[in-house]
């Protein structure tokens, strides 16, 4: 199996995002997913048993998210953190307030990666990346009281 660490889980999601995207009927556009997911990502999915068939479940949800994430926003959510945020491209890709603060949070090397894969491109919002392993209660602690302090209403928390 390809997958080393579960960062490698996001290279794998993304592909499932660039298979959809690539669909003339798709339910939402991620132009940035395929770049992200690289040919490890490709590697990962053909190499599961029925990998190309599990992306029906991966598809749904992030379509859900969206709709929860443009939901909260017309509700006046000014902030969201993006937690183990891991190749999400939302800031870039989705019709968000250029006032909204969105904050992704995950392990260096994958947020690294994304950061450094997306550099020349624009994101639609106030982003922020924060590289952190989460189970790192007093950084995790300190993160979110930061967030909380500045947000003018109780920011949303995603968990990809």
């Amino acid at each position: 199996m390809p997958i080393q660490n579960v960062s490698d889980t996001a290279r794998w999601v993304a592909i499932y995002r660039a298979m959809e995207t690539e669909r003339k009927d798709a339910i939402f556009r991620d132009p940035y997913a395929r770049k992200l997911a690289g040919e490890s990502g490709e590697e990962i999915v053909n190499n599961m048993k029925r990998g190309k068939q599990a992306a029906w479940a991966m598809i749904v949800r992030t379509a859900v998210m969206d709709e929860i994430i443009r939901q909260c926003i017309a509700e006046g959510a000014d902030t969201i953190v993006n937690l183990a945020a891991g190749l999400d491209a939302r800031p870039w890709r989705m019709d968000l307030p250029s006032s909204l603060h969105w904050i992704d949070v995950d392990l260096p090397g994958i947020l690294n990666h994304k950061t450094e894969m997306l550099k020349d491109e624009r994101t639609r919002c106030r982003y922020e990346a924060v590289t952190m392993d989460l189970r790192e209660r007093p950084a995790r602690k300190a993160l979110f009281t930061r967030i909380g302090a500045a947000a003018k209403k109780q920011p949303l928390a995603l968990s990809q």
